[in-house]
């Protein structure tokens, strides 16, 4: 006997990944902002430092994705820090 899907589950849209992402500032230093996303993410010291390096150089890193309320979620935790971080659709 094969299962019948609901005909809602195929009208559902993907949902629309969103990241986070942190912004260069003039305040923090760049071990400090290695030191944030080490403890937060869990992220190892070789990918902390080249996001904050993309800070740092870019202007911007990109440090998380996964659905709204995650992200939202992140962008606060990294303004907890004391970074400047924001949350978008990633489109």
């Amino acid at each position: 006997m094969q299962e019948r899907q609901s005909e809602t589950a195929d009208l559902a849209e993907p949902a629309t990944p969103w990241i986070t992402l942190v912004w260069n500032d003039p305040v923090n230093l760049m071990s400090y902002v290695t030191y944030v996303f080490q403890s937060y993410f869990n992220y190892p010291r070789a990918k902390a430092e080249k996001l904050m390096m993309d800070v740092h150089t870019l202007g911007k890193a990109v440090v998380s994705n996964g659905s709204r309320e995650e992200m939202e979620r992140d962008a606060m935790a990294m303004q907890g820090y004391g970074l400047w971080a924001t949350f978008e659709r990633d489109d």
